[in-house]
């Protein structure tokens, strides 16, 4: 089900206008990134997602008060599927930051030259096609395949290693000699226009699943239980790089690693280069945005990589993406097609969802025949209406943006606009938008079968309690029965069915077997962490990372209760002290507080399962670690990004200027009235020199 697009027509600088949106671009950015790295089963094409996190980021870079410690932008993929045995990478594995024009990709080039203190005539680059495939790491132990993993969230990845060994391209022994140790090779797991085009066919034939594309095709085969239909499936595989690794790298550069996997029997792409200039980079994709319909395997763009491993090295990366690379996206590809009708989704959050229903169209080869309207705001922007000639784009995949309206297309008589409603059209309440928000939401509440679907099937979800076998498919079944209409109602399920209240076991598809193993299940959630337990409750602006936060700063329900009782003004203000923790969050967790119904569905919550603490990420032997960081001046032996970078890993916190909480000023040549402020408040400052010593890594 498709959740918000929100409307992108806003003036980013206008702080006033960015507030009001930048709510649901973090909500439609977190969706749609679960839609296509967890699911397999992407609602927007690759260009509406790229122009959503695209704007996102613009939007945060232009007001960082604005940027939420939850906040997408810093995601790299999504949680690894059910099914597979799941391991944590021992480098995580990144995702890249996007440019749309030559011009984003002169400003990395030049952006990077300003990190390192060189001219952007020494920056070297390699370009190679970005394959819209399935990302996998596989590790070689002594130059023997010993485990594959999938990308997963970045952090933790999915054990395919069986799946993998069937794939022809990957060796099972490297070839030649100079391989470390071991190493974890990474690369893309993809199929071959050809291929999925057979294999289409022989599925319709058999009567079974179509693939959409190559890419749901590849992550859909490599992710089969049976290791033996993923043998079946024609699966490809190119080597781009490498992750943690033991012993020496027998190379210095990104042109010198390729030249390696090609040696050790790896597979690479032909169509990377190796370049001097960013006029090179980007000649590779002028050349191959005409001729990639030529290809036999899906790019969607080319990316481009800092050749020279020690500058990638000092480049490091941020939360979520290196510094040293960059994705160059082709452009979106357009049609024309009618709508047919529109329809409105209720989502989790009450939110009111507009999809259109188009007369189905082929864009870029796939057949399309459904596109979100994002909201209210958007279908008043282009004046969409039944019947309507548009104008669709995508690019890679699945359900398209609507671009423009035809109006020379119209019908007369002119069909009228479409009229969004005002009353939910799942529990008849109000329908409604709040101050400063675009999107139109019911409410209704818990009353609304809409939302507590939605909120229920978020609680089970894999990264809030993750319950294998509670799918959409059961949690519906099980709502509609009246067997669960809150989140403790799952736990009780088997003490209630002893008592003879009801009896999966007489349930279609449910056997004693199944019955058994949902138990289990959910019995082995009865003990979970404090931040997934915060997270499942679904509050508004709680994600993943603030739910972190919190669950660092507080350890248990008890002690988050104890704040709220607090007086608001109070409150709020000690959690915004917590870095990253912002005012819309604070007062989202007050707010959900504050509501009895929550609380005691809370507390009949916690009356189930038993909390964890997590552990505290402060780096303890670091000198830094904890404190409040502010550059000042200039620095001589690195750049004042380099600095805040080094300073984040030892983990430190680097303001922007300075106050009573500032802990330590690094004063360079040059520092005038941060460094003045520092004096008069009695802040430790250290000269680049004394900064060094801390910020040179270890021998």
């Amino acid at each position: 089900m498709n959740k918000n697009f929100p409307s992108l027509d806003f003036d980013i600088d206008d702080r006033a206008a960015a507030a009001k949106h930048v709510p649901d671009l973090r909500r439609a950015v977190a969706y749609h990134a679960a839609r296509y790295h967890q699911d397999d089963a992407p609602e927007i094409s690759d260009a509406d997602y790229d122009r959503l996190v695209d704007t996102l980021r613009r939007v945060e870079a232009a007001h960082p008060d604005l940027k939420t410690a939850d906040s997408p932008s810093e995601a790299v993929g999504a949680a690894p599927a059910r099914g597979f045995r799941k391991v944590a990478h021992k480098q995580p594995m990144m995702s890249l930051d996007n440019a749309f024009s030559e011009e984003d990709v002169a400003e990395f080039i030049e952006r990077v030259a300003r990190f390192l203190k060189s001219d952007v005539t020494e920056i070297a680059l390699t370009a190679e096609p970005k394959i819209d495939g399935l990302s996998a790491a596989l590790t070689y132990r002594e130059g023997v395949l010993v485990q594959a993993l999938t990308r997963g969230d970045g952090a933790v990845g999915e054990d395919v290693t069986e799946n993998i060994k069937t794939i022809e391209d990957i060796p099972h022994r490297l070839s030649g000699s100079g391989w470390p140790q071991e190493i974890e090779i990474r690369g893309e797991v993809y199929m071959g226009r050809a291929d999925f085009i057979a294999l289409n066919q022989a599925q319709e034939k058999a009567e079974q699943k179509i693939f959409a594309n190559p890419r749901n095709a590849a992550a859909g085969s490599l992710r089969q239980l049976d290791c033996s239909i993923t043998a079946r499936r024609p699966l490809r595989f190119f080597a781009y790089g490498w992750g943690a690794f033991v012993g020496d790298l027998p190379f210095a550069t990104q042109k010198e690693a390729l030249a390696c996997f090609a040696k050790w029997g790896l597979p690479t792409n032909p169509e990377t280069i190796f370049a001097n200039s960013h006029e090179m980079a980007v000649a590779l994709h002028r050349d191959l945005s005409e001729r990639r319909h030529a290809l036999d395997y899906d790019i969607d763009g080319i990316v481009y990589k800092v050749d020279s491993l020690a500058d990638q090295a000092r480049l490091g990366s941020v939360a979520r993406a290196p510094r040293w690379a960059i994705a160059h996206k082709f452009p979106a590809e357009k049609a024309l097609t009618r709508v047919l009708g529109i329809d409105i989704q209720v989502g989790r959050t009450g939110s009111l969802t507009p999809v259109a229903k188009l007369e189905p169209v082929t864009v870029g080869g796939v057949v399309v025949s459904n596109a979100t309207l994002h909201n209210r705001d958007e279908i008043k922007r282009l004046d969409v209406r039944v019947g309507d000639r548009v104008r669709v784009q995508r690019a890679g995949d699945v359900i398209p943006q609507v671009v423009e309206v035809d109006i020379s297309g119209r019908p007369d008589p002119a069909p009228a606009p479409f009229p969004f409603p005002t009353l939910c059209p799942e529990c008849g309440s109000l329908a409604e938008s709040a101050e400063g928000e675009v999107v139109v939401r019911c409410t209704g509440g818990l009353i609304c079968p809409g939302q507590r679907l939605e909120r229920l099937i978020h609680f089970v979800s894999r990264k809030a309690f993750d319950i294998d076998g509670l799918g959409e498919k059961q949690v519906a079944a099980f709502l509609e029965a009246g067997l669960v209409k809150a989140p403790a109602d799952f736990f009780t399920l088997e003490a209630r069915q002893q008592t003879g209240a009801f009896d999966l076991k007489l349930w279609e598809g449910w056997g004693e077997k199944a019955v058994g193993n949902l138990f289990a299940a959910i019995n082995q959630r009865r003990t979970i962490a404090f931040n997934r337990f915060l997270f499942a409750l679904g509050i508004r602006h709680i994600g993943e990372t603030t739910a972190m936060l919190l669950a660092r700063e507080y350890k248990d329900a008890d002690s988050l209760i104890a704040l709220i009782a607090m007086p608001k003004e109070d409150a709020i203000a000690e959690l915004e002290a917590i870095d990253g923790f912002g005012p819309k969050a604070a007062e989202a967790l007050l707010r959900f507080f504050a509501e009895p119904h929550n609380r005691e569905a809370v507390d009949d919550l916690l009356a189930q399962v038993t909390i964890e603490p997590v552990a505290s990420r402060t780096i303890a032997h670091s000198v830094v670690a904890g404190k409040t960081m502010v550059f000042t001046g200039s620095l001589e032996e690195m750049s004042r990004d380099e600095a805040k970078a080094r300073a984040e890993t030892l983990g430190a916190r680097v303001a922007s200027s300075v106050s009573k909480k500032t802990d330590i000023v690094v004063a360079g040549p040059g520092a005038g009235s941060k460094r003045t402020k520092a004096e008069s408040l009695g802040v430790l400052i250290w000269t680049e020199a004394e900064w060094m010593e801390v910020a040179r890594p270890q021998s």
